[in-house]
């Protein structure tokens, strides 16, 4: 081979050898939002005066996937109207249709497919719409099996809200899906999972979720620099120190971990707990 033809090779081979490189490895950006509920009784905080902030904040920061906790339907249905380049998976705790919270998934339909969604009740009878140990509500886990429309990489997405009164729930529930996600993951996919789980770093709920889990902010490359804390309970002069909102991943890198303090106009919360945003990307 003479060397015009040798340096014509490798300029046309170095390409379709990086090219696997590029198509494997992705970056993903993850929010997890308690947005509070729509509670009617709500004079000084109403969801009214504080929706069209949040569609400002999830339009600006453009994550992939968005894991929500306290959706109401009507408020699922406005962020659905309002995003129109995302779609929903999840079903009310309630009534497993419509009726009472939910902890949906949002997620980018233009760069993602749905392969596969459900949602369990954190309970002994994860199949059926239950209470959970000694939980004052039902609560739920909602997850889906996601595939890049580009890559055709995979990665599961799992959300979830832990009960606030029940500390035997709250253990048990961080075990059931542990579990849960062995079960699915035989193909030892990249797995995400996010809530507010009404837990702070050092309990044990949280300890044993991190034996199988990286926290997505211990283990983040770049500084969190943010508030500390994710709940700030619309005390907008609170130092906001209580972490409860989580991102925790397997098989993927954290580049950046964020907990967000934006606010309305007014100098207001958004919600009384803080977004927290990921940058993950496939080893």
């Amino acid at each position: 081979m003479n060397l015009k033809k040798e340096i014509l090779c490798k300029t046309v081979t170095l390409p379709l050898i990086l090219l696997p490189m590029l198509l494997t490895a992705q970056t993903v950006k993850v929010m997890t939002y308690n947005i509070k509920y729509d509670n009617v009784n709500d004079t000084v905080n109403n969801w009214n005066d504080r929706k069209d902030g949040m569609v400002g904040l999830l339009k600006q920061q453009g994550p992939v996937f968005i894991g929500m906790q306290e959706v109401l339907f009507n408020q699922l249905q406005f962020l659905d109207e309002a995003l129109p380049n995302y779609a929903y998976i999840g079903v009310g705790r309630d009534d497993g249709k419509e009726k009472g919270e939910f902890s949906p998934i949002l997620y980018n339909s233009e760069k993602y497919r749905l392969l596969r969604s459900d949602t369990f009740w954190l309970s002994k009878t994860p199949d059926n719409i239950s209470v959970g140990w000694d939980a004052a509500l039902e609560r739920i886990c909602t997850y889906g099996l996601f595939e890049d429309k580009v890559t055709h990489a995979k990665l599961w997405v799992f959300n979830t809200h832990f009960d606030h009164v029940g500390v035997k729930a709250r253990k048990k529930s961080a075990k059931l899906i542990l579990e849960k996600i062995s079960q699915l993951n035989t193909d030892k996919l990249p797995v995400i999972l996010m809530g507010d789980l009404n837990l702070m770093p050092e309990e044990k709920p949280i300890r044993s979720i991190k034996r199988k889990m990286h926290d997505g902010l211990v283990f983040s490359k770049k500084p969190q620099n943010g508030p500390v804390g994710t709940f700030n309970g619309f005390n907008i002069s609170d130092p906001i120190s209580r972490r409860i909102d989580y991102i925790f991943v397997t098989n993927l890198e954290v580049l950046d971990y964020q907990h967000i303090d934006e606010r309305l106009g007014s100098g207001k919360h958004i919600s009384d707990h803080l977004p927290v945003i990921a940058i993950l990307k496939t080893k």
